[in-house]
């Protein structure tokens, strides 16, 4: 096995160990890990990303924000670059709701590229998740929240991979929502 592999592999063991009792919100109640590894998925089958430190931050982007993991312990265990992009798309949960979205819009412009990157698989990922299915509790006027929403929040990714950002714009153009 290749180092990358082996790096790869620790990472995904990682990510689902922190990731191992929770679950998504749709309807199925599909076990959490399913997303890290889908956007890490559409970075590399649809964006053509290759960039180890990026796959890692996609495969880690959620466990600081929903789970007991530090920034430090990915520093640690992952180096600096992996704990810095991770860090960068992270959400303060001392923030309301609210103030974490529109964080997310003000914040975007100024991710660095690999950030970016992770931003668009996860909300390209989070898109096609909510035309899949309903999470438990939503209405339909709040998915389509959800979706201007997140278009904003693209607006300032817009640049940092033409392949995934096509994918966006469908998906909103399906919405009668324009990036």
């Amino acid at each position: 096995m290749n180092c990358d592999t082996a790096l790869l592999l620790e990472t995904v063991h990682f990510a689902a160990e922190k990731h191992r009792s929770q679950r998504r919100k749709d309807p199925e109640a599909t076990p959490y890990i399913n997303h890290p590894i889908g956007v890490a998925r559409v970075l590399t089958h649809e964006g053509g990303i290759t960039d180890m430190e990026v796959l890692q931050a996609a495969l880690l982007h959620d466990t600081v924000e929903d789970t007991d993991t530090s920034l430090a312990e990915l520093e640690a265990k992952f180096g600096p670059t992996v704990a810095r992009i991770v860090e960068e798309v992270t959400d303060d949960k001392n923030l309301s709701k609210g103030e974490r979205k529109q964080k997310q819009v003000e914040h975007a412009p100024h991710c660095s590229h690999q950030a970016k990157l992770v931003k668009l698989a996860d909300k390209l990922y989070n898109l096609r998740d909510l035309n899949r299915s309903t999470p438990n509790g939503w209405t339909a006027e709040r998915v389509q929240e959800y979706f201007v929403w997140a278009c904003e929040v693209l607006k300032g990714l817009k640049g940092t991979n033409s392949a995934l950002e096509e994918k966006l714009e469908e998906l909103f153009r399906q919405r009668g929502i324009q990036l």
